[in-house]
C-alpha cells in the first residue's frame, strides 16, 4: 500500500490518534475523508500543535483543528501543472481528488523535486565540420571545443541527465576518435553512451537509419553544438500531450528591413514602414520523434530533419512545435562561440 493511504483519518478521529498517524509515516500531514474517501479537509502537525496550544484536549475529535478548506486538484492533469501548484502556491502536499472528490493520491513538493530516470533515447548528432568555426575546428569536432570549463558536448549530457535521461547515442564522423575517447561508455558521467559511425556525412536526420534497434518510445535528437536551460522532461511532457507524432522546438526570431518599405497596389503607394522589425519562429536543432516516424528517413542518405518534418507535413501527420523561452545558443560562429563563453557562469 502506498504511504500517503496511510494517512486518510476520518473526522471523528481523535487528535491524539491523528499525532501518532502523522508521526508513523513521517509525512507531517493527513487528510481527514468520510466513508466513502471524500476529501472534506486536511490537518497538518502545524494545525494541531495551534489547536493544542488553543487549549483543545487531545481527545478531541480532528475536524476541531482541520483546514476545512484545503487547496485541491482534479486528476487527469500533467505532473507539470500539479508542480506548478505546488511551487507557486507553496505547499508542501497536494490532494488530487476525481469529480466526485475522492481522494485519488497526494503528491508531495519532494517527490515532484526527484528526477525520476527515464528510458528514452537521446540521439546527439556530433559529426559535423565546424567549418565556420576554423581554426578553433582544425583538429577539434565542434562539440569538443571548451565552453566554461568542459567541451559543449558535456555540457548537453549533463543537462539530459539532470531530467533523468540517461541513454545517449552520438551519432560522429569527423574526428571521432576524440569524442570517443573523451566519453569512452559514459560510465564515469552516469550515462550511458553508444556510437553510430557515420562513414560519410548523412545530414542531421540521415544517421537515425543507422540505428541497430527500432525504439520503443519518442526519442531526443539533437544537434552538438547547442546550449540550451531548456527542461528536456517538460518538452516530453508537451510532446505526450499533444499526441504528436514529431517535436520540432522552436525559437522566436526577429530582423529588422534595413529599409523603408513601401505598400502599393497598382500604381498608388499606399503607406511606408521605416525599417519594420519582423518576428518569425525559426527551428531550434532540438527535436521528439515518435518511434514510427523513423520508417520515413531513408537508408544512408544524406538527409536533415527538416526534410524529414516535410515529410510529415505532406503526409498529414500530427506534428507539433515547442516554442523555446529558455536560453538557447547555436555555437555556428567565433562570435556565437565568445558570447557562450560570456553567458556560461550566468547561466549554466
Amino acid at each position: 500500500m502506498k504511504k500517503w493511504k496511510k494517512i486518510h483519518v476520518h473526522p471523528s478521529t481523535s487528535i491524539i490518534q491523528t499525532m501518532k498517524i502523522i508521526d508513523q509515516t513521517s509525512l507531517q500531514f493527513a487528510v481527514v475523508v468520510d466513508d466513502d474517501e471524500r476529501l472534506l479537509g486536511t490537518v497538518t502537525d502545524g494545525d494541531i500543535r495551534r489547536g493544542i496550544l488553543k487549549g483543545l484536549p487531545v481527545e478531541s475529535p480532528i475536524q476541531e483543528v482541520m483546514n476545512v478548506e484545503p487547496i485541491y486538484e482534479y486528476e487527469g492533469k500533467s505532473q507539470f501543472y500539479y508542480k506548478n501548484i505546488l511551487e507557486q502556491k507553496k505547499l508542501k502536499q497536494l490532494p488530487i481528488v476525481n469529480r466526485y472528490k475522492k481522494v485519488c493520491r497526494i503528491i508531495f513538493s519532494n517527490e515532484v523535486n526527484q528526477v525520476s530516470q527515464k528510458e528514452n533515447l537521446v540521439v546527439l548528432m556530433v559529426g559535423g565540420l565546424g567549418t565556420r568555426l576554423r581554426p578553433l575546428t582544425n583538429d577539434i569536432p565542434k562539440p569538443m571545443l571548451t565552453v566554461g570549463d568542459k567541451p559543449i558536448l558535456q555540457t548537453i549530457i549533463e543537462s539530459f541527465k539532470s531530467y533523468g535521461f540517461t541513454n545517449f547515442i552520438l551519432s560522429v564522423n569527423f574526428k571521432k576518435e576524440i569524442i570517443k575517447d573523451y566519453f569512452q561508455d559514459g560510465s564515469y558521467l552516469g550515462v550511458n553512451i553508444s556510437y553510430i559511425d557515420e562513414e560519410k556525412r548523412l545530414g542531421t536526420a540521415g544517421a537515425l537509419s543507422l540505428l541497430n534497434e527500432q525504439p520503443d518510445r519518442p526519442i531526443f535528437v539533437m544537434n552538438g553544438d547547442l546550449l540550451t536551460k531548456i527542461n528536456y522532461e517538460q518538452l516530453l511532457e508537451f510532446h505526450y500531450e499533444h499526441g504528436s507524432k514529431a517535436t520540432m522546438c522552436v525559437r522566436e526570431y526577429e530582423y529588422q528591413i534595413p529599409y523603408g518599405v513601401i505598400e502599393t497596389e497598382s500604381h498608388t503607394l499606399l503607406s511606408i514602414k521605416e525599417k519594420p522589425v519582423h518576428q518569425s519562429f525559426v527551428n531550434a536543432g532540438i527535436y521528439v520523434l515518435n518511434p514510427e516516424v523513423l520508417q520515413y528517413v531513408p537508408d544512408d542518405t544524406f538527409y536533415d530533419m527538416p526534410d524529414l518534418f516535410k515529410k510529415m507535413i505532406d503526409i498529414k501527420q500530427s506534428i507539433s512545435a515547442f516554442p523555446l523561452r529558455e536560453y538557447w545558443m547555436d555555437i555556428g560562429e567565433i562570435d556565437d562561440y565568445q558570447r557562450a563563453n560570456g553567458d556560461f557562469s550566468e547561466v549554466f
